[in-house]
C-alpha cells in the first residue's frame, strides 16, 4: 500500500522559509518520480515541482522558480521541497504525490499524501 506522509507546513510571514518533507513507503521510492502540488482556498490544484528517480529531470512552476528547490534523498525515502522567500500566494495545502514519469501534469501522478498545510501572513 503506497503511502505519503508530509511535514513541516506552518505559519511563517512573508519573506520566511519552510521545509517540507514527504515519506515514503509501500513502493520502490528509489525508482518512482516524485511531485510537489498545492491547492490554495477555493482554487484548483496546481503543481510546484518535480523530480525523476535520480534527479536527472527537475521541473518547477514558474511562480517559484529560484525560490523552492526540490530534493531527494532515496536511502531515506524521503522527497523535500525547501521553501524560501515566501509570499502570500503561497498559502495553500502542499501534496506529495508520485508517478512514473517527472513531469508537471497532475494526471501523471497516481498516489497522493494527504497534505501539510502552508501559510503564509503578515
Amino acid at each position: 500500500q503506497v503511502r505519503l506522509i508530509e511535514s513541516g507546513g506552518g505559519s511563517v510571514q512573508p519573506g520566511g522559509s519552510l521545509r517540507l518533507s514527504c515519506v515514503a513507503s509501500g513502493f520502490h521510492f528509489g525508482s518512482a518520480a516524485m511531485g510537489w502540488f498545492r491547492q490554495a482556498p477555493g482554487k484548483e490544484r496546481e503543481f510546484v515541482a518535480s523530480m525523476s528517480w535520480g534527479g536527472g529531470t527537475i521541473n518547477y512552476d514558474d511562480s517559484v522558480k529560484g525560490r523552492f528547490t526540490i530534493s531527494r534523498d532515496n536511502t531515506k525515502n524521503t522527497l523535500t521541497l525547501q521553501m524560501s522567500g515566501l509570499k502570500l500566494g503561497d498559502t495553500a495545502v502542499y501534496y506529495c504525490a508520485t508517478g512514473k514519469l517527472a513531469t508537471k501534469r497532475l494526471l501523471d501522478f497516481e498516489s497522493w499524501g494527504q497534505g501539510t498545510r502552508v501559510t503564509v501572513s503578515s
